[in-house]
């Protein structure tokens, strides 16, 4: 437990001191230079991640609650518009980005609350309410600095965003979640 509490103080502290430190930020990138910074950023991002998924095993599974088996079919719904969200945040911006404002945290807040939904244990519930916990407060960070958001593009970068998304969710689905979490889906 103590590798994967550590993992997600680490992982989401870097993603804090982005969001709140301003001026520290500054400096660091000052000091370092851009390509430095987004490097050690980078790394010690990916130290809690790998933090994270190295303790997941050994982390408490008490479970907390249980919730109707039919709200996996929600939760499958729900993570299929994340995945068409976060193809919407990396591709040239469409009407679905422009109306997410900063898809990738929506993205995040949706999938976070879909497993929320399913997964009633200690490990899911600090796990994924980080991951929505922080969503939610640099969401609100971003709109109170008034951080520019897209501008709608054409259609077509829509039609791409969502068949990027559906195959990416496919593959993982099908595929790459019993990897990823040690959960087959179908």
């Amino acid at each position: 437990m103590l590798l994967f509490i550590l993992g997600l103080i680490i992982f989401f502290g870097a993603h804090f001191f982005t969001a709140f430190a301003r001026v520290a930020r500054a400096d660091v990138i000052t000091r370092l230079g851009p390509m430095r910074y987004r490097g050690l950023f980078s790394l010690v991002a990916f130290i809690g991640l790998a933090l994270i998924i190295v303790g997941w095993p050994d982390a408490d599974k008490t479970v907390l609650y249980v919730t109707p088996p039919a709200l996996r079919h929600v939760t499958y719904g729900l993570v299929l518009i994340a995945f068409i969200l976060l193809a919407a945040a990396y591709l040239p911006a469409g009407k679905i980005a422009a109306a997410a404002k900063h898809p990738m945290l929506a993205s995040v807040k949706i999938w976070a609350f879909a497993h929320l939904l399913v997964n009633g244990d200690v490990r899911s519930l600090l796990l994924f309410g980080s991951f929505l916990g922080f969503s939610v407060i640099d969401r609100i960070v971003l709109k109170r600095r008034g951080a520019p958001t897209p501008t709608a593009g054409p259609i077509k970068n829509d039609l791409i965003a969502v068949a990027v998304g559906v195959i990416a969710y496919g593959a993982v689905a099908f595929y790459l979640h019993q990897y990823i979490a040690g959960v087959a889906l179908f």
